[in-house]
């Protein structure tokens, strides 16, 4: 794909998480690797439903600005280190989804053996701990989970996923969005059932003969469904003195919420 169109594909990727309502203000930041040492990223301090090509940034692998109108995101800093360490993957996508941003916030683990999607598509989806956005403290807390993961919940801050082109990073994010937001839905039903290890182990051999990598695919790699992902555990709750809240009134609460945003 030839400089241009990465560029104009930037700016669709965009329109997309704008529409979606994955990103408010100028929140996000997304780029793309075009060779071994130029990348090129959307621009600081704008909405990215309105981008346009001659707005992308240009910079080599250090991060300095070779190409472009505008200043490149601080946060660049982690598709830098993303890119550094994994040299098959060519595409950042960082976005706020509300719902993969609230258990990004709650710092509550997504469960796995769930969706033979997510299974197929993600594998484990890990949250790493919090850091001042724009740092290279971010970019330092993910790097040792990037041999193993493709997608992130940032705690207290929102999601990234990685692919192979803009097109499969972005396609992640949906997806990790989607379940987030399943995951929610079900709180109204009692809660999700998980599908059987030995359900996961023919979905992880489709993995296999289709070329997607995933760490449970090593030799004596435990593939239980109740071990704990790495990453930060859930926070204990706080002691409160106030009354009890009823599950009506939670489901309430959650049903208006998800009217507020055009969801039921």
């Amino acid at each position: 794909m030839m400089e241009w169109q990465i560029k104009e594909l930037l700016c669709e990727i965009g329109r997309r998480v704008w529409m979606k309502g994955f990103v408010a203000a100028n929140e996000g930041n997304f780029s793309c690797r075009i060779s071994d040492d130029v990348v090129i990223a959307t621009p600081t301090l704008m909405s990215k439903g309105f981008m346009k090509p001659e707005d992308m940034v240009v910079i080599d692998m250090s991060g300095r600005k070779i190409g472009g109108r505008r200043q490149a995101t601080s946060e660049v800093r982690i598709h830098l280190e993303i890119y550094r360490q994994r040299p098959d993957i060519r595409a950042v996508v960082h976005v706020h989804p509300p719902f993969s941003t609230a258990f990004a916030v709650a710092k509550r683990p997504l469960p796995r053996c769930v969706l033979p999607e997510v299974e197929l598509f993600l594998g484990e989806i890990l949250i790493v701990e919090y850091a001042t956005p724009g740092t290279q403290e971010v970019a330092d807390l993910v790097k040792p989970f990037l041999k193993d993961f493709t997608a992130f919940l940032l705690a207290n801050h929102g999601a990234i996923t990685i692919g192979k082109d803009l097109e499969e990073a972005y396609f992640k994010m949906e997806i990790v969005e989607e379940y987030c937001r399943l995951l929610l839905y079900t709180r109204l039903l009692d809660g999700y059932s998980q599908i059987s290890e030995q359900d996961v182990s023919e979905l992880l051999e489709i993995k296999k003969r289709l070329g997607i990598p995933d760490r449970r695919l090593k030799p004596g790699a435990d593939l239980s469904c109740s071990i704990p992902m790495p990453g930060p555990a859930a926070p204990e709750p706080a002691r409160s003195e106030a009354i009890p809240v009823e599950r009506s009134q939670i489901e309430s609460i959650v049903r208006e919420v998800l009217k507020k945003q055009g969801i039921l």
